[in-house]
């Protein structure tokens, strides 16, 4: 059951959404994950900074999994993301930050897996 929680400064119309849902539900296998369980939550026109400045094109992605994975594979991972966020709306990978949040309890439909 993962979460793929994204936070991008740029506004993202709709189509582009579902473009990046698809991607993100692709580039889920590489942590042992399918998306007939992903969830994802796209949150455009975000306010971040960085460092005490406002960044005008980037984007914060946090990734919740039930499990682990390898640190090889949050790396691949990684990789995949900047390059969906690049391709699709143009922010670069410098200025994409991704935390990964392994989680232990994980409940759904009123019990845990």
């Amino acid at each position: 059951m993962p979460f793929v929680d994204l936070k991008i400064t740029v506004p993202v119309e709709a189509s582009v959404k579902e473009q990046l849902k698809s991607d993100i539900g692709q580039a889920i296998t590489t942590l042992n994950k399918s998306e007939s369980y992903l969830m994802v939550g796209i949150e455009d026109s975000y306010d971040l900074w960085l460092g005490g400045r406002k960044l005008q094109r980037g984007a914060y992605v946090s990734v919740s999994l039930y499990g682990n994975a390898l640190p090889s594979d949050y790396n691949t991972m990684t990789s995949q993301i900047c390059g969906i966020l690049n391709r699709r709306i143009g922010i670069p990978g410098d200025a994409v930050y991704v935390t990964y949040h392994p989680v232990n309890d994980w409940g759904w439909n009123g019990r845990n897996f």
